[in-house]
């Protein structure tokens, strides 16, 4: 049993063999964010004596429970609590003699839903194929993570689920070389939220040193302006029936009238709105937006290997959904973009549920992951994809839509038998081809492999991986439409 007993900072911890690889599940990385720590940055845990036995996933952060169901089914836990602030831990079977790469997922959710202990998300292949360790974190959501309160006085923090990313990355700093693993060599990845968090953490100061490489899919440089998120603040606070004289009460209320208080803005102010609760600027903790800190030099020598998928909209606009209207769409896409004047833009796609769905993916993820890319690759190597598979015909695998290629990376595509289909042996070759991938870029800061090439992503060549049945490498795809976005 020695093997499952790792001494830590804080305690003794006692792991599983599940899969063929050690697990660890439910580690604390902080004490519960609750009552005088409620909006305040994560704090360590307090130390125990006797060996914790980390057999189970913690409960998930607080969330809407309609959204705790994975897009692809299977074996969710329900239970959700403000005492949230836990990782996983993947290792290999045996301790390895050499240090091997960590990589740290963080799970994605529109920053108000998941959790790191999805059965998508399950490691024990990455550990199997790649000779690398696997953590997946949580971190506070909606308004209990991302309620801008630093504006109030010193008892606030803003940007709380960024910072409880931070506080795991720092546990991972010391506690991971006893688990086999690497503090020198930590690959962050990420997709949608768990993207636009990585991005975030590119530009904040306080999480300098913490990482070296990063995977950011289906999500770029994203971020609230302060006065809007002022807005949404006194919006909540609205809803509590409170006041900023008042707002000492926040810390006596219990943390689901909190959320639910999100979930009622979201609703009066209208379907329409986007991501209410998201990383702010604000100077203690994210002084710049990330974008603008990146092209500034603050991810310097950082590789990056971005993405997107080929229909991302298509998971968010269905096809029985009724159209927006024009002006409506161009004002969404105003927003979401920062584009001063979209109606060129969206006049050239169809006024179809197809159309906004593509308006979506090109200007709200393509376009942003371009952007970033281009100002990335001015201070370290990037590596550009696209992710085309699909199954035509299929209700749910029909496109390439948004998330969808997270089980390939984590070769968790059996999942894909909850909803009817058993993986073929292309799909099989495709999901190792990617995590692959992936774990080549971990040991060696490049996606290249021997058995799929993969060259650098820079300008005027824009070279990008078509990840399809037949994956290859291809020069600038779609050069008009880049060019029409601006780019």
């Amino acid at each position: 049993m020695t093997d499952l007993i790792i001494q830590t900072h804080h305690g003794k911890i006692q792991g599983i063999v599940e899969d063929g690889v050690r697990v660890w599940k439910g580690i604390p990385y902080a004490q519960p964010p609750s009552g005088e720590l409620r909006f305040k940055a994560p704090v360590p845990p307090h130390a125990w004596e006797d060996i914790k036995v980390t057999d189970r996933y913690s409960p998930m952060c607080i969330q809407p429970m309609e959204s705790t169901s994975s897009m692809l089914g299977g074996g969710v836990r329900k239970t959700v609590s403000e005492d949230c602030l836990y990782l996983n831990v993947w290792a290999p079977r045996k301790t390895p003699i050499e240090p091997l790469p960590v990589m740290v997922w963080i799970h994605g959710g529109a920053f108000v839903s998941g959790s790191s202990s999805l059965p998508t998300y399950n490691g024990a292949s990455f550990v199997s194929r790649g000779d690398v360790l696997i953590v997946t974190i949580n971190y506070r959501l909606g308004p209990l993570g991302f309620l801008h309160l630093a504006p109030f006085g010193t008892d606030y923090d803003s940007n709380a689920g960024l910072l409880d990313q931070i506080a795991a990355l720092r546990w991972v700093q010391d506690n991971i070389s006893s688990f086999g693993g690497d503090p020198g060599n930590v690959t962050l990845f990420g997709e949608s939220a768990g993207s636009m968090s990585i991005a975030a953490l590119l530009a904040m100061p306080s999480a300098k040193g913490l990482f070296h490489k990063a995977i950011m899919e289906s999500g770029a440089s994203q971020i609230m302006p302060p006065e809007q998120a002022m807005k949404i603040t006194g919006g909540v606070l609205q809803e509590l029936g409170l006041s900023p004289e008042t707002l000492d009460q926040l810390r006596n209320l219990p943390a689901e009238s909190i959320f639910e208080a999100g979930e009622r803005l979201k609703k009066r102010v209208g379907a329409g709105a986007n991501m209410l609760f998201q990383p702010v600027i604000d100077p203690d903790t994210m002084p710049q937006e990330p974008l603008q800190a990146v092209h500034n030099g603050s991810a310097q020598g950082i590789p990056l290997l971005i993405g997107t998928n080929q229909d991302e909209g298509s998971l968010f606009f269905r096809p029985e959904m009724p159209l927006i209207k024009e002006q409506d769409l161009v004002r969404a896409v105003e927003m979401m973009t920062g584009i001063e004047d979209a109606a060129p833009i969206t006049r050239e796609y169809p006024h179809t549920i197809d159309g906004h769905a593509q308006i979506m993916t090109d200007l709200y993820f393509w376009r942003s992951a371009i952007r970033f890319a281009d100002v990335h690759s001015e201070h370290a190597p990037v590596w550009m994809y696209r992710f085309d598979w699909k199954l035509p015909g299929h209700p749910v695998l029909g496109k390439a839509m948004h998330a969808l290629e997270i089980p390939f990376v984590f070769n968790t595509i059996h999942i894909f038998e909850n909803i009817g289909y058993h993986a073929d042996t292309a799909a099989q070759r495709l999901a190792a081809q990617m995590q692959d991938a992936w774990v080549a870029f971990a040991h060696h800061g490049s996606p290249s492999t021997q058995a799929l090439p993969w060259p650098e992503y820079a300008e005027p060549g824009r070279m990008t991986m078509i990840f399809d049945t037949d994956s290859s490498v291809i020069q600038d795809p779609d050069p008009d439409k880049r060019q029409l976005l601006g780019l």
